[in-house]
């Protein structure tokens, strides 16, 4: 004779708790599966972000110092590239620095000004979304806490208003508010994990950007890349004084 299974509906999941809970309890299911949706599209976009800013330095560095002029490596960037923005604040920091106020600022510090700002604004755009992965890390877990503590709450109170204590109507109702605690932990976990995975990506990231921008720097002041370390297949720019880059 064959062994017979015998599924047993649960009351206590929570499609259950859904079903029966109160607008708090399903405000906190709500609330937590957005939090949960948030997540995950942040960390999406912002993994796509960095792939492309990341084929953006590879592209800069292969193209865009190894062209004849500056003009020329810009025009070998993409539209809309970050490294190509910032060659062309470069650019037009050096060219517009005669002929007006900035004259009294040494051109020096007037292309720094300028591709600081630059690499600040493409900073800026990568950290955008990492704020909100560290607030659901942190309070993810205390929302599911309380939506525990709730459901806790509405079940004693409910067992001591019918006045019929039993470990079935105890033990059931509070195991599943559990529920909550263990779904608020599940929105939290890939919150904090995608907020460091990021944070590291983007630090490497604003170091291409910064010794991108230190080469331009020197280029546009002196006429020469004073970096050679991150040079790929042994290419240099064409040497060119500061005075013919901004004709």
């Amino acid at each position: 004779m064959g062994n017979q299974i015998t599924s047993v509906n649960n009351p206590y999941g929570l499609a259950g708790m859904w079903n029966s809970g109160d607008i708090v309890a399903r405000g906190v299911i709500i609330l937590l599966l957005l939090m949960s949706l948030m997540s995950w599209y942040i960390i999406l976009t912002k993994l796509w972000d960095q792939r492309r800013l990341k084929q953006s330095a590879r592209a800069a560095e292969k193209q865009f110092w190894s062209a004849p002029s500056l003009k020329d490596g810009v025009e070998r960037l993409k539209k809309g590239d970050n490294f190509r923005a910032i060659a062309e604040d470069g650019l037009r920091s050096v060219s517009h620095h005669e002929g007006r106020l900035t004259d009294r600022i040494d051109i020096h510090e007037w292309v720094t000004m300028s591709l600081q700002r630059s690499v600040d604004q493409v900073n800026s755009n990568m950290q955008k979304g990492l704020g909100f992965l560290a607030t659901v890390g942190s309070s993810a877990p205390f929302v599911g806490l309380f939506g525990t503590v709730w459901g806790v709450m509405t079940t004693l109170i409910t067992i001591g208003l019918s006045g019929q204590p039993s470990i079935d109507k105890v033990a059931g109702p509070i195991g599943g508010a559990l529920i909550m605690t263990a779904l608020g932990l599940f929105v939290a976990v890939p919150a904090v994990w995608g907020y460091n995975w990021l944070l590291g990506r983007n630090k490497i990231l604003q170091d291409a950007l910064r010794n991108f921008a230190g080469d331009l720097h020197a280029y546009l002041v002196s006429g020469a890349r004073v970096s050679s370390g991150a040079e790929v297949g042994g290419a240099r720019p064409a040497a060119a004084p500061a005075a013919a880059v901004r004709k």
